[in-house]
């Protein structure tokens, strides 16, 4: 059974007769509702959309990117993944007043050096403390006082939530604690992109891990579709890793919104019948906390990929 096509295309409806013209950082423009929430039975399938086709390596890349703590491009692009380009060339042409010599005036002169110069990348390609940063090593404040001698001691913790929550839902699956934040306050104005999708909730109940995440900006024609095959992915992974079985995906977004450049291509979406049944995915060698793993799509089909372009 394929409800998630039809969840997905009720959406793009709600946004397209109800939404309201909103102005955005982009100045794209968008037509925006708020306060939405998704819900997918993982027995149902993998949740990946049959009425476009999707660029799964590019999401997968992502999420392992995510899993191993990455916050630098250069491991997006030396593996085909290209989405955050535009992030990183706006900040780079945002600095003209550092150029020096003959550095690349185009996108494709830009990530050609971050692919072939070491020292180039490490300062270019960085995106601040996002995702990764935030899931495997949060940085936290300590003070401690010495009674005796009356120092105060000042110094960091590395906190990795990820391990963290492995290990709770091992332990104490009953928790009400199992969360993972992406939204570190005291770091967001270093972040080049503040976290859209900024942090996740897990559940156990009857042997099944429950995955909701919640999202404060949805883009919701070309970025929900790989949010939510993300997160089933990262949900899969979860149960590999701790032997428990999947139970529902869940969703909730704030400003959930179409961009003015993607209502053709919304309709054409809404207007296209899902395929009866949605693939499966098979997960081998996992290694989640090195960010590793094997997959295959297994019957997967699908209409014809529908190009949209993407606003940085």
């Amino acid at each position: 059974m394929n409800e998630l096509d039809r969840c997905y295309q009720r959406l793009l409806f709600d946004i397209l007769n109800n939404g309201v013209e909103k102005n955005d950082r982009t100045g794209t423009g968008t037509l925006s509702v708020f306060g939405r929430q998704f819900r997918h039975d993982m027995s149902d399938g993998f949740p990946l959309l049959t009425t476009k086709k999707m660029a799964v390596k590019t999401m997968m890349t992502e999420l392992k990117w995510f899993l191993k703590g990455g916050t630098n491009i250069k491991y997006l692009v030396k593996n085909g993944c290209n989405i955050w380009n535009g992030d990183a060339f706006k900040k780079y042409i945002s600095k003209t007043n550092e150029y020096k010599g003959n550095w690349p005036d185009t996108m494709k002169e830009f990530i050609n050096k971050i692919k072939t110069d070491e020292e180039f990348s490490k300062r270019w390609g960085e995106l601040g403390p996002i995702y990764g940063k935030q899931w495997r090593n949060w940085e936290n404040e300590i003070f401690e006082r010495n009674e005796k001698t009356k120092q105060v001691f000042h110094g960091t913790q590395q906190i990795d939530q990820i391990q963290n929550l492995i290990d709770d839902l091992k332990t104490n699956p009953d928790s009400r604690r199992l969360m993972v934040s992406a939204w570190n306050v005291g770091e967001l104005e270093q972040m080049t992109l503040p976290p859209c999708h900024y942090g996740f909730q897990c559940y156990v109940a009857d042997g099944k891990l429950t995955l909701m995440w919640n999202q404060r900006s949805v883009d919701t024609f070309l970025g929900l579709p790989f949010n939510i095959a993300s997160y089933g992915t990262l949900l899969l992974l979860l149960c590999k890793e701790t032997n428990l079985e999947p139970g529902e995906l869940i969703g909730n977004f704030g400003d959930t919104h179409l961009y003015l450049n993607h209502i053709e291509q919304a309709e054409e979406q809404i207007n296209r019948e899902p395929k009866p049944h949605l693939p499966k995915l098979k997960l081998s060698n996992v290694d989640i906390l090195n960010g590793e793993f094997d997959y295959e799509i297994l019957d997967y089909e699908s209409h014809p990929t529908i190009k949209a372009p993407l606003s940085n």
